[in-house]
């Protein structure tokens, strides 16, 4: 047996009408939040798929499959499903609701989010003002049915900066809502018992040394994380920001940790049938690019040399960073889920480590 892998468990479990074995593997690691008294799973289940790769009945299983794995950090937004579009919006959070009212609600810590500007047939045009905050917060505990949200994050900026891979920087003194009536409109929200802590999502070490400011000159409620891509193929989070995560006890919440697919290996040859790349290729296109296509090579042989899957690689790698406090799996398929939640129990030895770093070294995040 390789010695990156833990002595692992087996359940007999019952899912879409059929008993099926899974591997339970070791125990859910957990971390704090921030500087709050949430403990969640290093493992945190995202969403994004429900409402478009994802029927309800799918939906329901893989959170039934996740809480059955110690998972029990949930991560959503009021725009998805993904790719967003207007009439899918929301059922993401609808399906998670119809979930959690045949659940135990306080055994889950959810996260959801408020879209920044951009999409117009959300709230006629979405906007982080005190008036939206407000609205979204409303109309997605309604979805989710419940009457608190546990981390509430800004999706992204109100103003025009670098997320979603934009390089470069463009001058603009242009900054929309501004910073000041965003947290102090979360501020509200929480002060009215409707959010428990909130968190904020693509951004920038200015735009997160921004909201601490606030919080310490203003005494409004602090960001206690920050959720960004992260992943052997865009380690761009470790300039700057992974400093403030430690500084400011501010954690990651790692987003697209497999790279949309491309770290899985699936993407080597042509995509398979029903995968994001097959149907939403030109939407996706931030992992595909020939330099990600040769590094993720690279780690593929990596993987194999060490006989662990290149999945597993990926996620260890991200679950086992100090700066990061949960890691963002998402999955169409109970066997993908599977998969990811059992990283949990990869040690990568110090030798790989290495030689992981010999490679970004080489092709240094050639998925910014």
């Amino acid at each position: 047996m390789p010695l990156h892998l833990r002595l692992s468990i087996y359940k007999l479990v019952l899912y879409n009408n059929i008993y099926i074995v899974v591997c339970l593997g070791g125990n859910m690691k957990y971390r704090k939040l921030g500087n709050t008294d949430l403990d969640v799973s290093v493992i945190c289940l995202g969403t994004m798929s429900f409402g478009e790769q994802n029927s309800e009945k799918d939906a329901h299983e893989q959170l039934s499959f996740a809480a059955d794995h110690g998972v029990n950090f949930l991560d959503t937004a009021e725009m998805y499903a993904i790719p967003p579009k207007e009439e899918t919006q929301g059922l993401t959070e609808k399906y998670i609701g119809t979930w959690i009212e045949k659940n135990s609600r306080d055994k889950y810590i959810i996260a959801t989010k408020v879209a920044g500007p951009g999409m117009d047939y959300v709230r006629n045009g979405s906007r982080l003002s005190k008036k939206h905050i407000s609205q979204a917060i409303d109309q997605s505990l309604i979805r989710l049915k419940t009457d608190y949200i546990d981390l509430y994050q800004v999706h992204w900026p109100e103003r025009k900066s670098n997320y979603f891979g934009r390089l470069g920087y463009s001058q603009s003194d242009d900054f929309g809502v501004s910073i000041d009536e965003t947290l102090t409109a979360l501020d509200d929200a929480v002060k009215s018992g409707k959010v428990r802590y909130v968190g904020i999502s693509n951004e920038t070490p200015w735009g997160v040394m921004e909201y601490l400011k606030l919080y310490r000159e203003k005494e409004l409620v602090k960001v206690q994380s920050i959720q960004n891509p992260y992943s052997l193929l865009n380690r761009i989070y470790e300039v700057g920001l992974a400093e403030i995560s430690y500084r400011e006890k501010v954690g990651l919440l790692a987003y697209s940790p497999l790279g949309f697919g491309m770290l899985t290996g699936k993407y080597q040859d042509k995509p398979p049938k029903g995968s994001r790349l097959e149907l939403f290729g030109d939407w996706f296109t931030r992992y595909s690019n020939e330099k990600c296509i040769e590094a993720t090579n690279k780690y593929i042989k990596l993987a194999k040399k060490y006989e662990m899957s290149v999945t597993h690689m990926s996620l260890a790698f991200v679950n086992t960073r100090p700066f990061v406090t949960s890691n963002i799996i998402g999955a169409t398929t109970i066997n993908q889920l599977e998969e990811n939640i059992n990283s949990i129990d990869i040690e990568l030895p110090e030798t790989l480590i290495e030689e992981i770093e010999k490679v970004h070294e080489e092709i240094p995040n050639p998925a910014p």
